[in-house]
């Protein structure tokens, strides 16, 4: 399935992230930008689930996602679908097409910081990008991001 996880609002929100893929013992895996798999931190966060993406030019993601998805007997992929930590920023629909595309749920997860939890909503079955996309924004009005 692809979770999408929002609000995404601070470098701690991966921390959390990681802390429920353990506490939990997901085999989850994320997409980060592909800077973050530079260096020495590289070869961690892959063994952590991490996928690089170069968001600098179009490289038909989706496309590429839905193709590992195939490849796999199993897939847990974290999203953040803002796509970034700047408050106000719309929406990416990339994850409504990888799980279109690769015939899997969304799965919803809050964080909510004002209460200190990660809140997992209900499953949804994408069907229309327009109507979906609406719909699952509004499951995140109530929820406000650490900063």
């Amino acid at each position: 399935m692809v979770a999408i996880v929002a609000p995404h609002r601070s470098n701690w929100d991966f921390v959390v992230g990681l802390a429920a893929k353990f506490t939990l013992g997901l085999d989850a895996s994320w997409l980060g930008k592909h800077t973050l798999f530079k260096g020495p931190w590289a070869g961690l966060f892959r063994r952590w689930g991490g996928i690089p993406v170069d968001r600098r030019a179009a490289h038909d993601t989706v496309a590429s996602v839905v193709e590992t998805f195939a490849n796999r007997d199993r897939l847990f992929l974290a999203i953040t679908p803002e796509g970034t930590r700047k408050p106000g920023s719309k929406w990416k629909s990339g994850f409504w097409h990888i799980a279109r595309g690769a015939m899997v749920p969304i799965l919803p997860v809050a964080f909510d910081w004002e209460h200190h939890v990660v809140r997992i909503l209900p499953p949804i079955e994408p069907r229309d990008v327009e109507n979906d996309l609406r719909d699952i924004v509004e499951l995140y009005a109530g929820f406000r991001g650490r900063r």
